[in-house]
């Protein structure tokens, strides 16, 4: 990256070229960006005099920023540096292929080749050869005995293959999450003023002068000072740890700090520190996000230690994060990685049910390949010592060390076949397959399992703005002037005092980002950027052929003199402006219900105003606004009051008393036409038993009329439709505590919920989660766009947020971004997560079957020849095929339509259901039926010499050989078997759409082909004549065969075939166990099983967890931002903040909104457990619009107000020397908030 470049040179030689250019230094303005308050303004007062001469040092202007041309913006980038921290170096592909050599088994396989390969070159005297038993003898020429070293280095070289595919997917795939994460990055834009227009540039563009608009919602991407604000409330708790919202204006507090959140308000600021030199990325340079390379060595010493010592700990006790000192010399890394250990929120659903599947296989395989290893041994020793009575002479040692070590290699061989290490892998890939192509459809997911949650959902609360509809609002109906037109009125029909004012009002009262540009293509529709109800208004007033622009130059919103923003709890916005003759003029617009309850006169035809009493009122809402809500149009009132000079000023920050007195203007009507491919969307939604919500701030009567175009509510149906206050008083008792009883009684009907705070949203989603009404946990989706909605999205499974319209805080809470904005994108994930879904369970039908038959022959055969029939090498190759290649055969199988006419799995649902065990064990039993009858009856059939009981260094016998190829010619076939798992007759439907698996299978049998003619000694083959080859391809097509045969059977009859593969329940767990998980936040499924059977050498079978580990080391990479229950790759300034404290300002200020940081927090363990909120006792009761934190320390499911406690991604320790670099001492500069008794960080540092 360029910024490398002169970071080493930046300090020392800028002094001296640049003063001259710039009248500020790299230096000073860093300093000055580390002050804050008071101090800031006195140093800015002193050195520049004001802000305005900050800029002119800058040579920057604040209306009309930079000039933007190429020369300046370079010069300034080398001057001042560029906006971007540099990423950790990736692994290089010398990395991976070391890390997949860590893999136990193959070590032990490599151990075992090297050990025959030395062997094979000692030759004992020919006399003595005799003496060494039948076995051992033989007739072996010359040549044949040359060639002994040959099955040792074919092991060796078939090692090196599945490690280089090994290291060769694992490359692939961070490169493609990087390829991902730029993406994400260049998606990232923010509004700065260049040469006096407002553009957006990509957050990496941004330079040191730039005058950058800041808005509700945004994400500060760089340092800056305050030029001009109107109620500007900035959440620091990023930096500061302090969760209340700071107030920001140029008198008190100008600094605006990169990495903090924009929650009320708007302005501009002048950008003085960006990239490294800015506060956040000063923070990087702590963590060492770019440190050098000989630190990380000392990070992976460090690892292996810690590894030793968790190795050590783990057999003393199960959390082995409590064992480890905290006052080491690491000190806060050592406090850093016993948090890392602590166990996160339950894992994804797929991978807690295929972990425990892998470690139940792999036992199963460790012990068969234990007894094949034994029973060959004592075959041969009972054989040569007893029957042949044969001594044990010294000569003859290297030879019977030789067959042991066959026999070891054998029993290793068995193990790698049995144990799944294809199944992470195919995880991995299915789930990058799908993310890559969801980007397609508009899905752009941050959270990889967050795909896979997705086919499992079972509701989804959908805003109605911008989703379910276009997000182009215009404005259809008025009533103004006491009449009520039905299309826009022409301007000729209203007095022109009153145009006046409305067309004022427009012009002033919307915020100045929002404005209506030319269209792009001829003939196309006007360009509505920002607000899409203000673009609606402006419209409005250019329909009334009035130009607002006009105004807005001649008022410039510097002139303003107060702005009250729009948030949730207001409902309204209001402007002041300050007249020629000293009086005030306020403007206001907000939902019409609300403006009009304050408004006590109105604007009558003639241009004078009329008391308005609540009578008129009522009439109004009768006769104007419920017809407009009915025919689903949003109403918003415009009004406006005056303050004479007589009053003297008024208390501004008396908002109740300024926002009341309005004379009303006008009301209009204004309509977001549905989507049109939303009705036929949310019809798949019904179809594949998927409840959609819709949750809106619209009134009731739009809310609904929407909801029947959308085909949300179907007429004659009973389901019902609330407001936010009807809700609330349903589910609350007589305290005012929300009662999940009550919430269950109400939810299971509730179509559409209106006029609902970001508060509400949030409860119906945690009340639908939490609930035990039906038998099956509901899985939640939301979708949400605006910054209050953060709660609700991290609350929920998985939360959508808008890619348009969405803010940035809204975005880094979801998992997943439409970059659209639309709901029929959500119907294509879920078609994606059911698709990961089905693709995991096809390679599993498959990869089980392979793996039963291959470890039974491999085992009987031993145990009656001797020897196994499918040798090392074949074995390797049998593995990497339906490992390996079969993972991405079957993993990249597109979706099709049909994914959606079943219902949901839900979260029990086993991985293996009957009909697929019916397909393993049947075509397990054919495959077995023929391998058997070649074995023991093959040289008959084909008339050629038994290869049974051949001795040592035996050539390769045709009988064997077609034994190995009709074995893997029917996995060929029976990989198409595999296409489908639910008990289809047509497996070849759509086969030839999937490109991957028609290659993989075709390249396979050539790969076998050329094996088995040209291969010769390394895979023990001998080459076939045709009429075999046709034999072995009939016996493997007759698997497609039996297949239909196997199909025609009804699994219903089958009541003896168990399901496999289902997550812990919680009757499965015993009590004194559940009271050790109840206080982590997860159970680890694989974790448990270990700590069962402490099997610690079997952590070893690190395939899967390097597999895993990649998984994890996605999951850590593609996250867009800091999460609180995600830590992400942080390399750039807008990945690094944790989430802001999200709150809620409803009636009563500051009572932070818990945020609850584990979405999943009533996985089945807890589901049980009463909702805290209702069972504890709180301290000082507040309004019932928010929350408390409660005091129980166990309290599963609510964090009180602490800075959040990054959690590592990756679930064994060991595997962290990727990302420890980049999760140390997050909250360095949080350290002074101590953590609140009861927050589970408490109850964590008292057990220490």
């Amino acid at each position: 990256m360029a910024n490398n470049s002169y970071s080493g040179v930046k300090n020392s030689m800028m002094e001296a070229n640049h003063d001259g250019e710039f009248g500020c230094t790299l230096k000073e303005l860093r300093s000055l960006m580390e002050l804050r308050g008071a101090e800031a303004l006195n140093k800015i007062g002193e050195t520049y005099g004001d802000v305005q001469g900050l800029c002119n040092r800058l040579k920057t202007s604040p209306v009309d920023g930079l000039s933007g041309q190429p020369v300046d913006i370079e010069k300034r980038k080398t001057v001042f540096g560029q906006n971007l921290i540099p990423p950790k170096k990736p692994k290089t592909f010398l990395q991976l292929v070391w890390e997949a050599l860590q893999d136990v088994t193959l070590i032990i396989l490599e151990v075992a080749a090297i050990v025959s390969l030395g062997l094979s070159f000692y030759r004992p005297p020919d006399a003595e050869r005799e003496h060494c038993g039948k076995a051992a003898g033989g007739v072996e020429d010359e040549t044949e005995s040359e060639a002994g070293w040959i099955e040792g280095a074919a092991i060796l070289l078939s090692v090196i293959c599945v490690v280089l595919v090994t290291a060769f997917n694992d490359w692939s795939k961070e490169k493609q999450f990087r390829g991902l994460q730029s993406r994400i990055e260049q998606e990232q834009k923010f509004t700065v003023v260049r040469g006096g227009q407002v553009i957006q540039i990509p957050v990496a563009e941004i330079v040191v002068g730039d005058i950058a608009q800041v808005k509700y919602g945004d994400l500060l991407p760089a340092d800056g000072v305050l030029i001009q604000g109107n109620d500007l409330k900035i959440d620091e708790s990023s930096l500061t740890g302090e969760s209340d919202h700071v107030k920001k204006t140029q008198e008190k507090d100008p600094m605006l700090l990169s990495g903090t959140h924009v929650m009320e308000g708007s302005g501009k600021m002048v950008v003085t520190a960006v990239g490294e030199n800015s506060q956040t990325g000063i923070i990087f340079a702590l963590l060492g996000s770019a440190e050098d390379d000989d630190e990380d060595e000392d990070e992976k010493k460090k690892e292996k230690e810690e590894k030793k010592k968790q190795r050590k700990t783990k057999a003393q006790d199960g959390a082995a994060m409590e064992m480890q000192p905290l006052n080491s010399d690491e000190g806060a890394d050592a406090e850093e990685k016993k948090k890392a250990n602590l166990p996160k929120k339950e894992k994804s659903v797929l991978q807690g049910k295929l972990t425990k599947l892998a470690v139940q296989i792999g036992k199963a395989g460790l012990v068969m390949s234990a007894i094949t290893v034994i029973i060959l041994v004592v075959l041969f020793v009972v054989d040569t010592f007893w029957i042949q009575e044969l001594p044990w002479v010294k000569d003859c040692t290297p030879i019977y060390i030789q067959f042991f070590v066959k026999f070891f290699i054998i029993g290793v061989t068995v193990l790698v076949v049995a144990v799944p290490e294809g199944l992470p892998l195919a995880v991995t890939i299915s789930l990058a397959y799908s993310v890559k192509k969801m980007m397609k459809d508009n899905n752009l997911v941050r959270h990889l399992d967050a795909c896979e949650t997705m086919g499992n959902a079972t509701a989804i609360c959908s805003d109605k703005t911008g989703t379910l509809t276009m997000n182009r609002m215009t404005v259809v109906q008025a009533f103004i002037a006491e009449k009520h037109y039905k299309k826009v009125p022409e301007p000729e029909n209203i007095p022109a005092s009153i145009l006046d004012i409305l067309i004022l009002g427009i012009a002033v009262n919307c915020a100045y980002t929002t404005k209506i540009m030319s269209p792009e293509k001829e003939g196309g529709l006007p360009r509505q950027v920002g607000n899409k109800t203000e673009c609606a208004l402006l419209g409005f007033s250019n329909d009334l052929k009035r130009d607002y622009q006009a105004i807005r130059t001649e008022i410039p919103e510097e002139k303003l003199y107060k702005v009250y923003t729009f948030n949730s709890v207001r409902k309204s916005m209001s402007t002041v402006l300050k007249m020629a003759d000293g009086s005030y003029r306020m403007f206001s617009k907000g939902a019409s219900e609300i403006l009009l309850k304050k408004c006590y006169k109105i604007l009558t035809a003639n241009g004078e105003s009329k008391v308005f009493r609540p009578r008129d009122r009522d009439d109004m809402v009768k006769k104007v606004i419920e017809p407009m809500a009915s025919e689903g149009l949003r109403t918003i009132c415009l009004a406006y009051r005056d303050f004479p000079t007589s009053e003297g000023e008024p208390d501004w920050d008396n908002e109740t008393d300024i926002l009341s007195g309005l004379t009303c203007v006008c009301v209009v009507g204004i309509e977001d036409p549905v989507r049109p491919e939303v009705p036929d969307a949310i019809k798949k939604c019904q179809r594949a038993g998927i409840t959609v919500r819709m949750v809106t701030g619209d009134n009731i009567n739009t809310a609904r009329a929407i909801a029947s175009k959308c085909g949300i509510l179907q007429p004659g149906d009973d389901f019902i439709c609330l407001e936010g206050k009807e809700f609330n008083r349903r589910i609350r008792n007589e305290k005012g505590e929300i009662e999940q009883e009550r919430i269950d009684k109400i939810w299971p009907k509730l179509r559409v919920l209106a006029r609902s705070s970001p508060t509400d949203k949030h409860t119906l989603v945690k009340g639908i989660i939490d609930s035990t009404v039906l038998e099956q946990r509901q899985v939640v989706a939301v979708t949400g766009d605006g910054t209050n909605d953060g709660p609700a999205l991290k609350k929920a499974d998985v939360g959508f947020a808008m890619g348009i319209a969405g803010t940035d805080v809204a975005k880094e809470a979801s998992d997943i971004i439409l970059t659209d904005d639309n709901f029929s994108s959500i119907v294509k994930a879920v078609m994606w997560g059911r698709n990961v879904y089905d693709s995991i369970s096809k390679f599993l039908q498959f990869q089980l079957t392979v793996n039963v038959v291959a470890v039974i022959v491999a085992f009987t055969g031993a145990c009656i020849t001797q020897d196994s029939p499918l040798k090392a090498v074949q074995m390797l190759w049998v593995n990497l095929i339906m490992d390996t290649f079969a993972s991405l055969a079957l993993a990249t199988e597109p979706p099709t339509e049909s994914l959606l006419l079943r219902k949901p799995y839900g979260r029990n649902k086993p991985l293996i259901s009957r009909t697929m065990m019916k397909n393993i064990l049947g075509q397990g039993v054919y495959q077995l039926i023929i391998i058997f009858t070649l074995l023991f009856a093959g040289e008959r059939i084909f008339d050629i010499d038994s290869g049974r009981n051949a001795p040592l260094h035996a050539p390769a016998s045709e009988h064997y050989t077609i034994v190995f190829n009709t074995f893997v010619l029917m996995q060929l076939f029976n990989e198409i078997n595999a296409r489908k798992i639910h008990g289809e007759r047509n497996v070849f439907e759509g086969i030839f759409n999937n490109l991957i698996f028609c290659s993989i299978v075709f390249g396979t049998f050539i790969i076998q082909f050329v094996i088995v003619q040209f291969g010769g000694k390394p895979f023990s083959c001998v080459a076939l004549t045709i009429d075999q080859w046709l034999w072995c391809t009939f016996l493997g097509f007759g698997s497609l065969l039996w297949g239909q045969v196997i199909s025609s059977i009804p699994t219903s009859r089958l009541k003896f075939l168990k399901t496999a593969g289902h997550g812990t329940q919680k009757e499965e767990i015993p009590d004194e166990e559940l009271e050790e998980l109840d206080d982590m936040d997860e159970i680890d499924h694989a974790e448990r099983e270990l700590r069962r059977g402490q099997i610690l050498w079997f952590r070893g079978l690190n395939r899967i967890q390097t597999q895993i580990r990649v998984v994890n080391a996605f999951r850590s990479s593609i996250s867009l931002y800091e999460g609180l229950e995600k830590p992400e790759s942080r390399s750039s300034i807008h990945n690094f903040m944790t989430h802001p404290e999200f709150r809620i300002e409803d009636s009563e200020p500051h009572i932070p909104l818990i945020d609850d940081t584990d979405a999943e927090d009533d996985a089945p363990t807890k589901r049980n457990s009463a909702s805290p909120r209702n069972s504890t006792p709180t301290p000082p009761s507040p309004t019932p619009g928010a929350t408390e934190p409660p005091t129980d320390p166990d309290a599963p499911d609510v964090t009180p107000a602490v800075p959040p406690v990054p959690v590592s991604p990756s679930p064994n320790q060991n595997n962290n020397a990727v990302e420890s670099s980049n999760h140390l001492l997050p909250e360095a500069p949080k350290s002074g908030t101590p953590s609140a008794p009861g927050s589970p960080l408490h109850s964590l540092e008292t057990s220490l």
